[in-house]
C-alpha cells in the first residue's frame, strides 16, 4: 500500500490490498504478453499496477508460441499461466479477469474505466495491451486446423511446416507471403481464390521463383487425423496440401482506444512513438494493438520498454524534470 509521508514522496509497503478509491498508478487493459510484460517491469519498479484482463488472446488456439527465446514452443495458455504466476511475487500487482467494456479521460488528469462486471477504475496512466482480432475467413473445415497446419505468421509455423506442400490463401500481398514461404519449402502454391489483378512483373518472379498461381474459387479445406490434407475448390478439385498460410487483417477488438483519446493510424493500429505513448498524455500501448506485428517476442519487449518508459514519466512529472526519454509532441 501506499502512504504519504516525508513531503508528500510515495513510500511502498508489502500490503497487497488495493487503493481504498480504486484510484491506481497503472492500469493495464489485457493480459497477453505485452500486458503482463508490463506489469512485470512496473512491478518490479513497485509501482502499484493493475491488470484488466478478458483472456481473449488471439494466439490461445496455437499449439506452441515459436520464436519465444526461452520457451520455444510453450503453448500459449502456458506462458500466461506462468507470467501470472510470476506477478504474485509483487505485492503492488494485481490481475483481474475482466472485460473493461469503456473508459475515459477524467478532467484534471488521469482515466476512468468500466468492466462488464459493474466496476469502476480510476487510474493515473493506462497501458493498453488488448491485443488485435485476426479476420479468420469463414471457410468450412478451417477453424479445427487454425493455429497449427492452418495459420497467419510463417515466423510461428513454418519451422513446423517445413519441406511441406504448402499454399498461400489470399490475392492480397499473396506475392510477398509466397516468396516468404519458400524460406521452409520449395513446394509452394499461391492460392487466389478467384481471378486475381495480378501484373506481368509479379507473375514473372513467381514463375521464375517456381510458385504456382492457382485462380480457382476455393470452396474449403479438408483434414486428417486433425492435420491439413487437402483444399477444396469450388469446381470440386482438390490440391493436396500439409500447410495453408492465410492472410488475416487484424482490427481492433473494442472502440476503447478513441473513447480514451487515442488515434488510430492508417492500418488500424493505435499511433504511438517509439516508446509507446499514444496522442494522450499519460495513456500508452504495447503489443498487437499499437504495432501490427504479432509475435509474442515482440510484445513481450514491447511490455517491457513501454513500462520502463512510463516509469521514467512517472518520475519526471512527480520531480518537475524533462523526462529522461522526451515526450512526443503535443497532436
Amino acid at each position: 500500500m501506499w502512504s504519504l509521508e516525508h513531503h508528500g514522496v510515495m513510500e511502498h509497503t508489502d500490503r497487497q490490498d488495493a487503493p481504498a478509491d480504486e484510484r491506481w498508478e497503472v492500469v493495464i487493459v489485457g493480459g497477453g504478453a505485452a500486458g503482463l510484460s508490463a506489469a512485470l517491469v512496473l512491478g518490479r519498479a513497485r509501482r502499484w499496477t493493475l491488470v484488466l484482463d478478458a483472456g481473449e488472446q488471439s494466439n490461445r488456439p496455437a499449439h506452441g508460441i515459436g520464436g519465444l527465446l526461452g520457451h520455444d514452443g510453450l503453448p500459449p495458455a502456458e506462458l500466461y499461466r506462468k507470467g501470472r504466476e510470476e506477478l504474485r511475487a509483487y505485492p503492488s500487482v494485481e490481475v483481474r479477469d475482466a472485460r473493461v467494456t469503456g473508459g475515459a479521460p477524467e478532467e484534471g488528469g488521469g482515466f476512468v474505466l468500466s468492466t462488464a462486471d459493474g466496476d469502476v477504475v480510476r487510474a493515473e496512466r493506462v497501458v493498453l495491451a488488448t491485443g488485435m482480432t485476426y479476420a479468420v475467413p469463414d471457410l468450412p473445415g478451417l477453424a479445427p486446423l487454425w493455429g497449427d497446419t492452418a495459420f497467419h505468421c510463417p515466423y510461428c509455423h513454418g519451422w513446423e511446416a517445413r519441406d511441406g506442400a504448402l499454399a498461400v490463401l489470399g490475392a492480397d500481398h499473396g506475392v510477398h507471403r509466397a516468396l516468404l514461404l519458400q524460406g521452409w519449402s520449395r513446394d509452394v502454391v499461391l492460392l487466389t481464390d478467384g481471378p486475381a489483378e495480378l501484373d506481368d512483373a509479379e507473375r514473372s518472379v513467381l514463375w521464375s521463383a517456381g510458385i504456382p498461381v492457382v485462380e480457382r474459387p476455393v470452396a474449403g479445406v479438408t483434414a486428417r487425423d486433425g492435420k491439413l490434407s487437402a483444399v477444396v475448390f469450388a469446381d470440386g478439385g482438390e490440391l493436396p496440401r500439409d500447410g495453408l498460410l492465410v492472410f488475416t487483417p487484424l482490427a481492433q477488438r473494442t472502440g476503447l482506444a478513441e473513447e480514451l483519446g487515442a488515434v488510430l493510424d492508417e492500418r488500424g493500429a493505435v499511433d504511438v512513438d517509439g516508446f509507446g505513448r499514444t496522442t494522450v498524455p499519460g495513456l500508452y500501448a504495447a503489443g498487437d494493438v499499437s504495432t501490427l506485428m504479432p509475435q509474442v517476442a515482440t510484445a513481450v519487449a514491447e511490455g517491457s520498454r513501454v513500462a520502463a518508459v512510463l516509469n521514467g514519466d512517472v518520475l519526471a512529472e512527480h520531480h518537475g524534470i524533462a523526462p529522461m526519454i522526451p515526450a512526443r509532441a503535443a497532436a
